[in-house]
Parts: C-alpha cells; sequence; structure tokens
C-alpha cells in the first residue's frame, strides 16, 4: 500500500501523504558535496549518482514518494539543442526562426535519455516509496528555447508565438511528441507516477493557454492513459486557467500558494489536490511554519490532498525545517478535523 498513490487516484486518506519539489537536491548538505565534485549535468546524466541524490531526502526524512532527480531540460540535447546551466539554462542558439524548428531531430524514444532509464531501474530496486517521473510541458519547454533562458516576462517568446504562430505550433507538435516518448521510457522503466511541470503557464491569457499549451498537454496525458499511471500537472501562478485546466486528463493538480486550496476544490473537484504552503515558510521561524503548515493541510480537507510546496524549495532552507514540516503532517488525521469517526 501507498499512501501517496492512493491519494493520487483519489483516495480521501486519514492522513495527507507528504512530499516536497525539489526535495532532492539544493537545500541538503549531502547534495552540496556531491556538487561540489561534479557538475550538474553530470550529476544528472551518471545513473549511481541519480540514485543517490534521489534517495538522500528520503533517507533523511522519509518522504512518501521520491522524485527523479533530473531536468525538464533533460530531453531536448537529443533534438540538437546545446544547453549550458550557468545556473540555469543557457541556450546557445535560440530558436528564432522557422528554418531553425524545422532542422530539430525527433529523436526514438531509447535516444532520448537512457541514462534516466538506467537511473529509474537502480531507484526502483533500492527505494521503499514510489518514485515519482517528470517532464517540462512543451509550453515551458518551447518558452526557454525561444527565449534563450531565463527572463522576467518572456517578451521574446511571447511575442514568438504572435509572429510566427505557424512555427510555434510546428515546435509544440515536436515537443510534445518527444515528451511522449520521454515520459513512456520513464513509465516502462518503472516511475510510478509522473509530473508535468508547465512552469510558465501562467504567463499567458485564457485564450493563448487554450491554443498553445492546453492540447499538448491533453495529448501528453492522453498518451499516458493506459499506462495506470497517476498523472500530475503544475501550473504556476494559473487561477485565471483552471476553467481550462480541469478539463486535462489528469488525476493531481499541483496548486501553488497564492490561492487557498478550498477556493481550488470547487473550481476543480474531480481532481486531488497537492499542494501548496508558500515555500517561503520553510524560511520562517518555527512558530510561524508550523501555523501555515496547519492552515495548509486545514485548506486541504474536503477531498483527496497531497501535502506539497507551492513551488521548489529554496537552496537556504534549513533542513530541520523540513523535518519539522514532515513531522507537523504526519500528526495530523483529516478525518478527525472533519469530525468523522
Amino acid at each position: 500500500m501507498s499512501l501517496f498513490l492512493d491519494a493520487a487516484r483519489g483516495a480521501d486518506t486519514q492522513q495527507a501523504p507528504v512530499w516536497i519539489m525539489r526535495q532532492a537536491g539544493r537545500y541538503l548538505p549531502e547534495y552540496r558535496a556531491l556538487k561540489e565534485r561534479y557538475s550538474f549535468w553530470e550529476l544528472c546524466r551518471t545513473p549511481e549518482l541519480v540514485l543517490e541524490i534521489t534517495l538522500q531526502p528520503i533517507r533523511r526524512f522519509g518522504f512518501d514518494a521520491a522524485i527523479l532527480f533530473s531536468d525538464i531540460m533533460t530531453p531536448l540535447p537529443p533534438m540538437g539543442v546545446e544547453i549550458d546551466f550557468s545556473p540555469g539554462p543557457v541556450f546557445r542558439n535560440p530558436l528564432r526562426t522557422e528554418a531553425q524548428i524545422d532542422a530539430l531531430r525527433l529523436p526514438t524514444q531509447e535516444e532520448i535519455a537512457p541514462f534516466v532509464v538506467d537511473a529509474v531501474h537502480l531507484i526502483r530496486s533500492e527505494a521503499n516509496v514510489p518514485l515519482i517521473g517528470f517532464a517540462g510541458a512543451p509550453l515551458t519547454l518551447a518558452t526557454y528555447m525561444v527565449q534563450g533562458g531565463g527572463s522576467k516576462d518572456y517578451a521574446t517568446f511571447r511575442q514568438f508565438l504572435r509572429q510566427v504562430p505557424e512555427g510555434a505550433h510546428r515546435l509544440l507538435e515536436a515537443l510534445t511528441e518527444v515528451t511522449i516518448r520521454y515520459l513512456r521510457a520513464q513509465v516502462e522503466a518503472g516511475v510510478q507516477a509522473v509530473q508535468l511541470f508547465d512552469s510558465w503557464a501562467g504567463l499567458h491569457d485564457a485564450n493563448t493557454y487554450r491554443e498553445f499549451s492546453k492540447p499538448y498537454n491533453r495529448r501528453v496525458f492522453e498518451a499516458l492513459a493506459e499506462s495506470g499511471v497517476p498523472r500530475i500537472y503544475l501550473a504556476v501562478n494559473s487561477l485565471h486557467l483552471y476553467d481550462e485546466i480541469t478539463e486535462l486528463p489528469c488525476e493531481v493538480v499541483s496548486v501553488d500558494w497564492r490561492v487557498p486550496l478550498s477556493t481550488v476544490r470547487e473550481l476543480l473537484p474531480s481532481k486531488t489536490l497537492q499542494g501548496n504552503l508558500d515555500p517561503a515558510n520553510l524560511l520562517a521561524p518555527e512558530e510561524h511554519l508550523l501555523r501555515e503548515v496547519d492552515r495548509v493541510l486545514l485548506e486541504g480537507l474536503g477531498g483527496p490532498h497531497i501535502f506539497n510546496l507551492g513551488h521548489g524549495i529554496f537552496p537556504q532552507t534549513d533542513p530541520d525545517n523540513v523535518e519539522r514540516l514532515v513531522e507537523r503532517v504526519r500528526a495530523f488525521d483529516r478525518l478527525r478535523a472533519e469530525g468523522k469517526p
């Protein structure tokens, strides 16, 4: 039995399962020790290191699920894209023309990331909790590929959608196919749930999302329907998009910290909700942190809930605060809080 998988499949569990986004990595001293010896790509592409980093937070905190240590950019180099990290992703040749888009390769499933497949096999042989695989949503990957890296407003990409819409759709078609192949490889290797990160969907109005994101997300999720693994969708700052998101064929929607879970429950009544503690609360004094954890737990009542952060954990987070968070979530009886026997 798995508390995480039960909740992801729609069970209103007595305790909320807990894991946190970016739990494997930057805030842990044991990860930082490895980072001093290896580059980020070396860490992502060495199965034995992926195993170690993925399991570090499980050993330390006993989370209810592990998430594969990787990066959403992982499937892009086989398409012919050159990426550096300094520290975020930087594309040496941003895609700005239709000719560049048409020159992209469509690698086979086996070509995309064999090291990820090997890592999943290793993790499944040692982990005692479910393993979550993941990928970047097509729109979010395209955002970086066209913009060339991080940005405050991604104006170049948003201009591209409007000036070269046919080229944008061809890019999204290619990314959708690669994402499907990449996630299928992870599922076939043994991941027990998948999360699609649509980090920049919230930049767009509903009409733009409906044209350039929703249909491609739907295709990714539909391609995994027969696998039986729970499908999780994260779109940051996206309250205005929930009318569209509710129609996606996924079991779980991960909610950022900007809106109460009780509000989202009314908008997405058929979904398991995941989230949504503001990661800044892990930087606060213990009394403040525990009060906010309790608030999220109470907001999550009334349906299935997976406790998580509203986004990735900050690097400066004290691991002791993560331990306090996990203990607080574990001590919370959801049935008793709802007055049920």
